[in-house]
């Protein structure tokens, strides 16, 4: 059977095309996309949707194990009253086309609430509502539609991986056709003059033309098919002028040998291809050694509370948590693991794994997952498993907290894709024509060598691998952040700002005395109980001091941001914050930190705490304000101005009192100064302020407190480093135009070479891959020298 090419997209429709419009489509996607977009009708869209519900044709009861819970549990992500997410894996998605019907799935189905594609990885991830679709009847779904899921258990169980050797066997099919071409073309090479070599040569020159056949139509049909999809969608890829040039070596050999003009090229054809495959292998090796997988080999550096057996609360990262671990989440903590709730009420935010704000309650006994943030107080909880880092990295990168911050090196590669190939294809045509006319032997050397020497592969990888380095780079010194693009805009800021509780001052070395009437057993307990469900930096540093209690599990708890909270029990009432909120009027002492208390809407008191600054607070803020702008942004009264006046360079700006929405507006106020704003904080009172910058750093100290918001995640202990980080992306910056000026230098060489017609397309496909590799090599071995200098 000939080969039928897709309409839409170019691709081979294989055996089985789907003939619509008397046109061939190689999947349902694009001849829906066809209906739709190219007809300008939406009568092919109306009867797939009418058609979700027919019966599939499927063998009977092959989704019937969908119907066991505890199947479908290990294969959901979440899994809540009117909401599940299941990952499924999709191996029939083609192209742009099946990325848009299978995004577009809650039209089809109103009970989907969105769908998202991880094109290279070929997963779909889906939300639905279970009370209206169950997970079978999901599958079947895109069974209708010609997406049928691959759901393997044992694949799930022990993270296997499918692994596609088809570049394997097209390089060894393309490695033995180039050697017997090379031994074939000997006599032709050496001028042999024998009877039997002449006698047999017209068959040694269709034997070359035989071993070619596979090699240009199998090991070389990517670049065919994909400079095809390009000049079909008006669009000319870099693979355009590859196929060009094995086309003409092609066509130019077999013609030669069919009219007795001479032995074609087929050693040159087969030898471009299977050194192009070469390149491409040792690319595909080079990329995995050098991956920049954050999640095994940095961390979240985020703390969670344990309850050893003797009862005793220890901190601890999320990633020492191990399966049976009891948990302690306070409010506003991030639920690091899969789980269930022992005691406590559970009031929790999934928004961070479904986009959904609206809270769901739980009770002891029910399970809770990963990513969910606790609003209402402390709980207790049992972790089911340790944590998957992966699937924190991939809530946090999830499209829900996506921001539309652009990166102006991809912008930049982009644009000089668009122009390369234009450029390589007019400098082919007209260095052909002039060796025409000089000396037409060396034409098509010369037309063949230009177009495979000249590659922007190189300029296009310069920037991820750069980049993506400098993220692991970071990750591994505790500054982890959310992705590449962080590291652009880290590079571009002109102004600092910086909260002042629990940012440049550590509740570690904290200490408070008490000042006011004494309290009793009871409001000592209930005291410390409400502030064990707060993770305020002063709360925390309150909570360590204070004497040991009972736990006990609060009536009701109720956190004010950047007020106070408040918490009860039986007949008590206490409140913990602001002397406003408290209730205490009377006060007139605005110069020192305090945490003010009252009883059953009595004033009891406060506790007067003396600020214990970062090491290098003074260091950072000095080297910073050489080329920063810095402020502080405070909630706290003025009592520690003076000395913050001893510690931070003149004049630095200093706000007090400033409320969460107040921090808020003056960022933005900067940014519309033209600014470029990075925001240091706590991550709890300041993550309006860390959204609204174009950089937001949380500060981690022993706290589980983490917001979608922010970009970067720096462990306290590297506070003093923080300068040395900012300058490290300004010289990633530099690294990658060194890299763009090294793959410019590569082509303009190249290129003199291949004109004047001293290069072999050979060799020319051998020096290809080698630049793109040189310039990853020069990335990644100048951003870990970079590395190496950061303590």
């Amino acid at each position: 059977m000939d080969k039928v090419n897709c309409y839409h997209c170019g691709d081979d429709c294989g055996n089985r095309p789907i003939v619509h419009d008397e046109k061939n489509f190689c999947c349902n996607g694009c001849k829906t996309v066809y209906d739709i977009f190219a007809t300008n009708d939406l009568s092919y869209y109306y009867e797939l949707q009418s058609s979700a519900g027919a019966a599939p044709n499927v063998i009977e009861g092959k989704y019937d194990f969908l119907n066991e819970m505890s199947i479908v549990e290990k294969l959901l992500e979440f899994n809540e009253n009117k909401l599940q997410i299941v990952n499924l894996y999709i191996p029939h998605i083609h192209c742009s086309s099946c990325i848009w019907i299978l995004e577009n799935l809650s039209k089809l189905n109103p009970s989907i609430t969105s769908s998202q594609v991880d094109f290279p990885k070929k997963t779909l991830r889906i939300v639905y509502n279970p009370e209206l679709l169950n997970l079978k009847d999901l599958v079947l779904l895109l069974l209708r539609i010609g997406y049928e899921p691959y759901i393997s258990l044992d694949d799930y169980d022990k993270g296997e991986k499918k692994v596609n050797r088809s570049l394997i066997y097209k390089l060894g099919i393309a490695g033995f056709a180039f050697g017997n071409v090379m031994f074939l073309s000997f006599p032709e090479y050496f001028e042999v003059d024998e009877f039997w070599l002449d006698q047999y040569k017209v068959v040694f020159r269709w034997l070359m033309f035989i071993f070619s056949l596979p090699v240009v139509f199998y090991a070389g049909q990517d670049y065919l098919i994909s400079a095809y999809k390009g000049l079909r969608s008006k669009l000319l890829n870099i693979d355009v002028p590859i196929a060009l040039g094995i086309l003409v070596l092609f066509i130019r050999s077999t013609l030669e040998i069919i009219f007795d003009w001479g032995t074609g090229f087929f050693d040159s054809l087969t030898g471009l291809i299977f050194f192009l495959l070469l390149g491409k292998f040792f690319q595909q090796k080079t990329y995995s050694f050098l991956s920049f997988e954050r999640d095994y080999k940095s961390y979240f550096p985020i703390a969670i509370t344990r309850i050893t057996k003797g009862e005793k609360e220890e901190t601890v990262q999320v990633y020492d948590i191990e399966p049976n671990d009891r948990l302690l989440i306070r409010n506003e903590e991030l639920i690091p693991v899969d789980g269930i709730l022992i005691s406590g009420k559970a009031q929790i935010d999934y928004s961070f794994v479904t986009g959904e704000s609206e809270p769901v309650f739980k009770e002891s006994g029910d399970k809770i997952y990963a990513g969910g943030k606790q609003l209402n107080g402390a709980i207790e909880m049992d972790a089911l498993k340790s944590v998957s880092q992966s699937y924190l990295t991939q809530l946090w990168g999830n499209a829900v907290f996506n921001n539309d911050k652009s990166s102006k090196f991809r912008t930049l590669t982009d644009s000089i894709g668009k122009r390369f190939t234009w450029a390589v294809l007019t400098i082919a045509f007209v260095a052909t024509a002039f060796w025409v006319y000089y000396d037409s032997s060396k034409a098509m050397n010369v037309f063949t060598a230009v177009l495979i020497i000249a590659c922007p592969c190189a300029i296009a990888l310069a920037a991820p691998f750069t980049l993506g380095n400098m993220l692991r780079i970071f990750g591994r010194k505790k500054f982890y952040l959310k992705d590449t693009q962080t590291i652009e805009q880290l590079a571009q800021i002109n102004t600092a700002i910086f909260d002042k509780t629990g940012t440049i001052t550590t509740t570690q070395k904290s200490k408070a005395s008490y000042e006011g009437m004494q309290l009793s057993h009871a409001e000592e307990s209930l005291l410390k109980n409400t502030l064990r469900a707060s993770n305020h930096p002063l709360s925390r540093a309150l909570y360590d001091m204070l004497a040991e209690q009972n736990i006990v599990t609060l009536d009701a708890y109720q956190e004010h941001l950047g007020e106070g909270v408040e918490g009860k029990k039986n007949d008590g009432h206490i409140k913990v914050g602001s002397a406003d909120f408290v209730g205490n009027t009377a006060t007139n002492d605005t110069q020192s930190t305090s945490v003010h208390i009252s009883s059953n809407n009595t004033y009891k008191g406060r506790f007067v705490f003396h600020n214990h600054y970062r090491d290098g607070v003074s260091e950072v803020f000095g080297e910073m304000k050489k080329d920063l702008d810095l402020a502080i942004l405070s909630g706290d009264n003025e009592g520690e101005k003076t000395r913050l006046e001893t510690i931070l360079p003149k004049l630095t700006p200093m706000y007090f009192n400033q409320k969460p929405n107040d921090k808020l507006n003056f960022i933005k106020s900067l940014q519309e100064q033209g600014k470029k704003v990075m925001m240091v904080g706590d991550g709890l009172n300041d993550a309006g302020a860390l959204a609204q910058s174009d950089v937001g750093i949380a500060i981690s100290e022993n706290v589980n407190v983490f917001s979608p918001a922010c970009d970067g995640i720096l462990d306290a202990s590297k506070f003093k480093q923080l300068y040395q980080y900012i300058l490290s992306t300004k010289k990633a910056m530099r690294i990658i135009k060194l890299s763009f000026l090294l793959s410019l230098f590569y082509n303009i060489i190249g290129l003199y070479f291949a004109v004047t017609g001293q290069l072999a397309p050979v060799i020319a496909a051998i020096l290809m891959p080698l630049s793109s590799i040189s310039v990853v090599g020069f990335s990644t071995l100048a951003t870990n020298i970079l590395g190496r200098k950061l303590i």
